[in-house]
């Protein structure tokens, strides 16, 4: 995990996070490199892999060896203010999210966004943790 945003994001919440989201989808050993980083960052690599110079929530990428992903804490501070809920909360949601990507699951279409949505939900509840129920 490598943090690039202030304040720093405890990294023992992230780690029982992605332990979360890779129990779930039934690989708890699947190693996942996270980048916490700011709308600059995220939106710079954006630009790089997807063509979009614009910030967005969360990126990830599956690999042979696993996954990386990577979350924009600012956005997730923004949004959490909007949503009058926890930054922690939303932080977890983009990983979770990221994650489930590396593993599989979509939302391209309106039926695969319900199986991700309900998946993520599962997840933080399994964290004990609450968020919007709206597309992240």
């Amino acid at each position: 995990m490598v943090d690039r945003f202030r304040p720093r994001t405890d990294r023992a919440f992230v780690e029982r996070v992605v332990a979360a989201a890779l129990d779930f989808a039934g690989r708890p050993d699947q190693d996942v490199s996270l980048l916490l980083t700011d709308d600059a960052g995220i939106a710079e690599l954006h630009d790089t892999f997807m063509g979009d110079p614009t910030p967005t929530d969360v990126m990830s990428f599956a690999l042979d060896a696993g996954s990386e992903v990577v979350v924009s804490v600012e956005t997730a501070r923004r949004v959490a203010r909007q949503n009058a809920t926890t930054i922690r909360a939303e932080v977890a949601l983009y990983i979770v999210h990221g994650v489930l990507h590396t593993v599989g699951y979509d939302d391209k279409d309106e039926a695969a966004r319900r199986r991700m949505r309900a998946a993520e939900r599962q997840v933080l509840a399994k964290l004990r943790l609450q968020v919007r129920d709206v597309d992240a």
